[in-house]
């Protein structure tokens, strides 16, 4: 209440936010929107903690091994007692995607594979769901980081190039500028 007023608050928290993938992109997003208001998550990824993934990702050498969406509630909980964490330890697919996110006003896509983004863009375009992406964002140096408006309802931020690779390995300061930008449209579009 000291930064937000009683209209803004109320918005931010009545927003229903889904994110699939809580990786480098989806632990930071969660832990930006939380500390932003947003109170109501429903989040999905079937990965554990791994040592690779401390250098970007929103988790600490002693979760190794452990459920990354278990940790992400877990760590929100932390920030925000109030908050309400729906999680599921799933891989989705073209099968099963449709059984997740029905009551979501906003959906991150997190995921580290095209094929992926694909189908989730594919299920949802035709939604009015607020739909934002990550694409490209790896390496030291790259290109931009910039957002594109598909649509009205749909967004991608990266530099829609750079991928994962030995020479442009997923670091934590373009993977969480992305990550911050991604949240940052959905704040910008829940207070417009």
């Amino acid at each position: 209440m000291r930064y937000l007023s009683a209209e803004q608050l109320g918005k931010i928290q009545q927003t229903k936010i889904g994110i699939a993938g809580v990786g480098g992109l989806g632990s930071n997003i969660a832990q930006i929107l939380v500390r932003t208001g947003f109170v109501d998550f429903e989040i999905i990824d079937n990965d554990v903690i791994d040592a690779s993934n401390l250098n970007r990702q929103n988790y600490f050498l002693d979760e190794i091994g452990r459920l990354k969406v278990e940790v992400t509630v877990e760590r929100l909980k932390k920030i925000n007692p109030a908050v309400k964490v729906s999680c599921s330890k799933v891989r989705l697919n073209n099968e099963n995607i449709k059984d997740y996110f029905h009551d979501r006003s906003v959906l991150f896509e997190a995921f580290d594979n095209v094929q992926s983004k694909a189908m989730f863009l594919e299920c949802f375009a035709g939604s009015d769901k607020l739909l934002v992406f990550g694409s490209g964002m790896s390496g030291i140096v790259g290109e931009e980081i910039k957002v594109k408006k598909i649509r009205e309802n749909i967004f991608i931020v990266g530099d829609g190039v750079t991928e994962v690779g030995q020479d442009s390995p997923p670091l934590a300061p373009r993977v969480m500028l992305c990550a911050t930008i991604m949240a940052s449209i959905v704040v910008e579009r829940v207070l417009a």
